[in-house]
Order: structure tokens, then C-alpha cells, then sequence
């Protein structure tokens, strides 16, 4: 999952419980408003009533006072104006058949669904009544109920509740908007980054990134570059290096070479004359089994000197030093052709010019196109292959070998193989400045190796 919605999921998660917090704190303050609604009725009701009380006693006469209680005319428009919508206030003690006075609950807002309206009490609990004096220094003076309406509260509680949803849900969507678009825009360096590390895999290691804004994003493009100069300094050290070790390889190899032709290709042919004495003595004498024994000495002796010519040819000095690219490649195929009528057909196609290619890119061509035939021709059950060298010119000036056959194979288990022949062109190729791919063909493998010639 991208990083992007990761995170507006879980600011949107972040909102929601926000959200549900908002409204559990609306429902309980809506509802317990009620109570202070209630308080301050009682308190206003039971000013105006102590007022009232005061101007009577000031009216009447002495004799009554402790039996003085507000007129009935206290239940008037202005008392009503003093008590809050759903709340219910009475005068104690009460005069007979008198009920409370209620402010008017009609208009609160919408009835409650009947899970709120169970829920809520449930939870919250129900209202208590209020009490107050009508004057703290006459206690006869009698006393101020007032009553809370639940159905009323709860109504209360859920039009509030609807209210503060309506605006809460509207700041949610806009903050989880903008938020996600603030997100967004402050993460899309990161697909620079993660493209310059692509380019990186593929063997682009200076790779020059924007100056971000953001210090963290920053921090990663600098260690992002700083990688890939190290990297870029590694592979040109270790391409010094195979290079190298290929040039020691190849003076062994043709010290070894000549180590053979001198050591071994002189007592060889000492051998063969000695057989030679030894099989006409005893052509002479009669004696026909040591002249027999002589005669294989010699068949042994001809099939080991041919093993070293052909030991001494993949030892010395590669042909195109030699011949040429072109000539040296020419002169591979046809010494493949030339060994066995039963050899699987081999095609050779040479194209652009290879007449000026030389040294070790020459060296490193004719190795890879030797070692691909070689492969091909031992290690699978191809009947025909196909060896392409071509030379692309230009700004990229390249040269593309490419080896298929119609022999079977497993690319991935070829590409994973650590053989020494494959392993041998891998670290030519590379030395070189190259690539190669072991990918696929029509009924077997296909080897493409690419080495470029501006090195």
C-alpha cells in the first residue's frame, strides 16, 4: 500500500475518533445543560417571587404577616419569560388543584429515535429537581420547585447533537482534504528519489538529485547521491581490477603456453622418434610384437601432441592481436564446422565495421563469442545456432554479440550459474564496461552481451 493513503488513512481514522469524541462530548454537555437550565429558573422564579413577596408584606397589614404567601398573580407572561423551554416550575405550598408552570418545549427540535432516547439516560442518568427559597430570611415565605422535562432534555440533547455533527462532519472533510493534499504534495519527492534509485539498479550511479525543501527528504537525497558516487568509485575500482587480473591471467597463460610448446612438445616428439627406432629395429629383427608395442607408443604419443595444439590455441596470444575481429571470428566458426559433419548448423552474421576494433574490446568480442559456441555446442542439443556481431555506430558506439540456439535451456538456472566460462565473460564484460543478459529464445537460449567501444 502506498505511503500516501497510508497516511490519509490514518488521519481519516485520526478524524473519526475525533468525531466520535466531539459527539460523546456534545451529548453529555446537551444533556446536563438541562440541569443548569433548571438551576437557573428556579433561581430567576424564586427572585421574582421574593420581590413579590416583599411588596405584599409592605401592603397588608401587620396581623397577617405570618400567614402572608404570594398573591395567585405570580402566574403571569413575565414568570413565564423566566423559565427555560422544558422545565417545569411550582410554588410550594401549593394551592389547591394548582399545577406547574412549564416553559414552552414545543420547537426544541426534532423527536430523539428511541435508541438515543434509551441510551442516553441509561448512561447519563436522569435530572433532579431544584429547589429554591423564595427568601432565605422568611421561611414562610414558602418555596420555589422546579422540575426538568426528560423527553425534553433528550430532545435538546439530539437537535444539539444533529448541529454540532452537521459542522464537525463539514470541518472533518475539509481538514482530511487539505490534509491529504498537504501529504501528498510533501511525499511527492519521493518518487524522485525512488527513480533515481532505478536508474541506480540499472548501473546509473550518479544520478544528480533536486535540493528538497523538506530537511528528512533532504537528508535521503544527499545519502541517495552520496551512494551512488560510492558505488559509481566501486565499480570503476573493481572494473581496474578485473582488468587487471585478466591481464596477469592472460601473461600466465601464454607463460604457461610456452612452458608447454618448449617442455612438453620436445620430449613429445623425442618419444615419437624414439617409437620410430624402436618399431624399425624391430621390423628388422622380426619380432612383431614389440614393433606393436611401438606402434601404439606412437598413436599415443600423435593424440597427446594433438591435445596440446589445441591446449597451446586456447592458451596463446587470442587471434584478433592476430587476424582481426573479423577474420579471428570467421576463423572460429569454421574450425567449429570443421570438426564433425554432425555438428549442429552455425550462422554467422557480421554487421557494420570491425575493421578498426582491436585491443581489448576485440579480445573481450571473440572470448565471449568463443565461450557461447563452446557452451551451445557441448552443453546442449541444438541443431542450429546463430553467433551476430554488429557494430552500432554514433553517439553510443557499442558492439552487440549475440549467440541463440534452438537447443532447450533454463535461462534463470544458466543466468544463476557460476561456472568458470560464464563466470570468465561475465568479468571480461564488465572489465570492459559492459553488460550481459542471458534471456530466453525461440526453443532455447539467447546470450547478448553489449561492450562499449568510446571506453
Amino acid at each position: 500500500m502506498r505511503l500516501v493513503l497510508q497516511l490519509v488513512a490514518r488521519l481519516l481514522l485520526i478524524v473519526v475518533l475525533c468525531l466520535g469524541a466531539a459527539t460523546v462530548w456534545a451529548t453529555f454537555d446537551a444533556y446536563r445543560s438541562v440541569d443548569r437550565a433548571t438551576a437557573a429558573s428556579a433561581q430567576r422564579v424564586a427572585q421574582a417571587l421574593q420581590a413579590l413577596y416583599w411588596r405584599e408584606l409592605l401592603l397588608r397589614s401587620s396581623r397577617a404577616r405570618e400567614h402572608l404567601l404570594p398573591v395567585p398573580d405570580w402566574r403571569t407572561l413575565e414568570t413565564m419569560k423566566l423559565i427555560s423551554p422544558g422545565v417545569c416550575v411550582e410554588f410550594q405550598p401549593a394551592v389547591a388543584f394548582e399545577k406547574p408552570l412549564c416553559g414552552q418545549s414545543e420547537g426544541l427540535g426534532k423527536a430523539a429515535p428511541r435508541w438515543f432516547a434509551a441510551i442516553v439516560p441509561t448512561f447519563l442518568g436522569s435530572h433532579a429537581e431544584v429547589i429554591r427559597p423564595v427568601s432565605p430570611r422568611a421561611a414562610a415565605a414558602g418555596t420555589v420547585v422546579a422540575t426538568p422535562d426528560g423527553a425534553a432534555a433528550v430532545s435538546l440533547a439530539w437537535e444539539y447533537i444533529l448541529n454540532v455533527i452537521d459542522v464537525a462532519l463539514l470541518m472533518a472533510a475539509a481538514i482530511a482534504l487539505l490534509a491529504s493534499l498537504a501529504i501528498a504534495h510533501a511525499l511527492a519527492p519521493a518518487r524522485t528519489i525512488v527513480t533515481a534509485l532505478q536508474r541506480m539498479a540499472r548501473g546509473q550511479y550518479r544520478t544528480k538529485l533536486p535540493r528538497f525543501r523538506s530537511m528528512e527528504l533532504a537528508m535521503i537525497g544527499s545519502a541517495v547521491g552520496e551512494l551512488g558516487n560510492r558505488l559509481e568509485e566501486a565499480t570503476e575500482q573493481r572494473a581496474a581490477l578485473t582488468r587487471r587480473l585478466i591481464e596477469i591471467r592472460d601473461d600466465e597463460r601464454r607463460a604457461l603456453a610456452r612452458e608447454l610448446h618448449d617442455e612438453f612438445g620436445q620430449n613429445l616428439s623425442a618419444i615419437l622418434a624414439f617409437a620410430n627406432t624402436i618399431e624399425t629395429a624391430s621390423t628388422k629383427d622380426r619380432s612383431t610384437g614389440i614393433a606393436q608395442d611401438a606402434r601404439m607408443i606412437s598413436q599415443a604419443t600423435h593424440h597427446l601432441m594433438a591435445s596440446l595444439r589445441d591446449a597451446l590455441k586456447r592458451l596463446r596470444n587470442p587471434l584478433p592481436e592476430e587476424l582481426g575481429l573479423e577474420a579471428s571470428l570467421v576463423n572460429l566458426v569454421d574450425s567449429w564446422r570443421s570438426q564433425s559433419a554432425a555438428r549442429p548448423t552455425i550462422q554467422l552474421d557480421l554487421r557494420g565495421d570491425l575493421t578498426d576494433i582491436s585491443g581489448s574490446a576485440a579480445n573481450t568480442a571473440y572470448r565471449v563469442a568463443q565461450e557461447c559456441l563452446t557452451n551451445a555446442l557441448r552443453h546442449g542439443a541444438a541443431r542450429e545456432i546463430s553467433l551476430r556481431v554488429e557494430r552500432r555506430a554514433g553517439e553510443g558506439d557499442a558492439l552487440l554479440i549475440r549467440v541463440e540456439d534452438d537447443g532447450g535451456g533454463d535461462a534463470a538456472r544458466v543466468a544463476q550459474s557460476t561456472g568458470f566460462g560464464l563466470t570468465g565473460i561475465r568479468e571480461r564484460v564488465t572489465a570492459a564496461g559492459g553488460s550481459l543478459s542471458i534471456l530466453p529464445a525461440r526453443g532455447g537460449l539467447s546470450v547478448a552481451a553489449t561492450i562499449p567501444l568510446a571506453a
